[in-house]
């Protein structure tokens, strides 16, 4: 625990401490009550009916006693859980997709698996203007972008919007992809890496599996060199999707599990199970080996058996797709249509427009709940854009109605998705999977140097107020490939640094209490 974390809550605790022990009455007044709620605390284990009072932001007491407040929120049979946290969304930019991860109870929503680049340039988009925290890792897919394409311009920071959101015309051409540089290109790719991460990045985005004959293995080493020289880690997307030899899943998960071994830092390997697919057991083995033995890593999981992604990405080529995925193509949907590929319509979209949204399965089901029911690994979305019905165009505006697009339901529906599992699956404990959506990638991102992250995922004295509570008998996902923007429902309330943003299950418009969460520039 860092010394900071220790000072800061000994102070508030020591509040909290004599509101405890019989100072807390009617004359208490809070900026915000939570009254009888069963609060639920993963790192301690709390778990029962209990008020919470917050102050400037922070959670002041936890208590049986009556306490008021400026604004008060009845939880009664309902469960007040840590704000969730999600470790891989590429719409953090994106107003539409915040109102509906806040309406899924996501209040730190981070890029880490593409990143960001410029660095800077995302951060100063957000500021003031964030309804939820938000950060992200330095984009090495950007990076490269930019050394292999200098015309790349990115209004903002991230490589996904740039590439969907058609009208800013950024000049991608996605030369990232196959492109292998020379000696002299890997230097300068690694030392703007390296000034990403100088500029607070919260790590380094690895998608090898969108490089997969690009990326050479001496920039994937040199990646997680610099994570462990700066007390960060690796958020990877490894280089095979296949469940086939020479070229499985846990082939790549491996090329960067060795150089945290050799190196050090830390390793997030991104939905683990779509691209172990049938070796998503061994792949969980291979993940508690190497955390039993000391090594930083964790294994992250969304709970669907069908992924989002470009048309042009590497693992969908048949040549993988097929014998190493055990797909075809008509498991491939476009998602502007909804309607599954053919041979003839791939090798088109391939050729005049490899950007184009697709939708694809992958694992079994069976590999997916054994992925998410194991106590190591966490939940995340991999929310992507989604498409409006009407023209084809990404959704943006915080207005979008949420009937008008379609495409992966993830970002709408992750966390309530998972939550129903356990109601009507009984996947796992309740308390686990609040863990897994907020104390878990609190604790990987802590640990791996983003020090504002010992204040998020958990209801304790001191804590920061990210909140959300949910009615753990009604919780569930509505969305669907067809009408993916429908919301989450029953999660009435959400907080975000102690303010209210989602309030009687609808998001306040221009309320924006999110927070970078970055490391020190230096």
């Amino acid at each position: 625990m860092k010394t900071t974390r220790v000072l800061q809550f000994l102070l508030v605790g020591i509040l909290g401490v004599l509101v405890f022990i019989g100072t807390a009455n009617a004359a208490d007044k809070y900026d915000l009550v939570i009254l009888g709620g069963r609060v639920m605390d993963p790192e301690t284990g709390l778990d029962g009916v209990h008020n919470v009072g917050v102050v400037d932001g922070r959670i002041t007491v936890i208590t049986k006693e009556k306490i008021e407040g400026k604004e008060t929120i009845d939880a009664s049979d309902h469960v007040v859980a840590p704000g969730f946290i999600d470790t891989h969304v590429h719409v953090v930019d994106v107003p539409f997709c915040q109102k509906l991860m806040l309406r899924d109870g996501v209040t730190t929503p981070l890029d880490l698996e593409v990143g960001a680049y410029p660095v800077d340039r995302f951060y100063d988009t957000l500021e003031g203007r964030s309804q939820s925290n938000y950060g992200a890792a330095v984009s090495s897919l950007g990076i490269r972008e930019k050394v292999f394409n200098p015309k790349y311009k990115s209004k903002t920071g991230i490589i996904t919007t740039d590439i969907f959101a058609k009208d800013e015309h950024s000049f991608v051409d996605m030369k990232w992809s196959a492109t292998v540089p020379t000696e002299k290109q890997i230097g300068q790719i690694n030392e703007m890496v390296e000034d990403g991460l100088k500029l607070g990045a919260l790590g380094i985005g690895v998608p090898v599996g969108y490089m997969t004959h690009g990326v050479t293995s001496k920039e994937t080493s040199s990646w997680q060199q610099l994570a462990a020289k700066y007390g960060r880690a690796t958020f990877l997307h490894g280089r095979f999707s296949s469940q086939q030899a020479p070229t499985t899943g846990i082939l790549g998960f491996e090329e960067l599990l060795a150089n945290v071994g050799v190196y050090g830092g830390g390793l997030l390997l991104q939905h683990m199970h779509q691209q172990a697919l049938g070796e998503t057991k061994e792949a969980l083995q291979m993940v508690d080996g190497a955390r039993k033995n000391g090594l930083s890593v964790v294994a992250e999981i969304y709970p669907y058996n069908y992924g989002a992604t470009i048309v042009g990405a590497d693992y969908l080529h048949p040549d993988n797709y097929g014998p190493n995925m055990g797909r075809t193509y008509k498991d491939i949907i476009e998602v502007a249509t909804l309607k599954p590929l053919t041979k003839e319509r791939y090798e088109k979209l391939v050729k005049t427009a490899p950007s184009t949204a697709v939708m694809f399965y992958g694992a079994k089901e069976d590999d997916l709940y054994r992925a998410l029911a194991h106590p190591g690994t966490i939940v995340a979305s991999d929310a992507f854009p989604l498409t409006m019905i009407r023209n084809g165009k990404m959704a943006i505006d915080w207005d979008t109605p949420y009937d008008a697009v379609q495409g992966h339901p993830r970002a709408a529906g992750t966390n309530a998705i998972v939550l129903r599992m356990v109601r009507e699956k009984k996947l796992m404990p309740l308390m686990t999977a609040i863990s897994k959506m907020t104390y878990l990638p609190a604790q990987f991102l802590e640990q791996n140097g983003v020090a504002q992250m010992a204040f998020k995922g958990r209801i304790q004295l001191g804590a920061d107020a990210d909140i959300t509570i949910f009615d753990p008998k009604t919780v569930g996902d509505n969305s669907t490939p067809k009408q993916a923007g429908l919301p989450s429902t029953g999660i009435p309330y959400v907080i975000v640094n102690g303010t209210v943003v989602v309030k009687d299950s609808k998001v306040l418009k221009g309320v924006y209490p999110g927070k970078a969460i970055r490391l020190p520039v230096m």
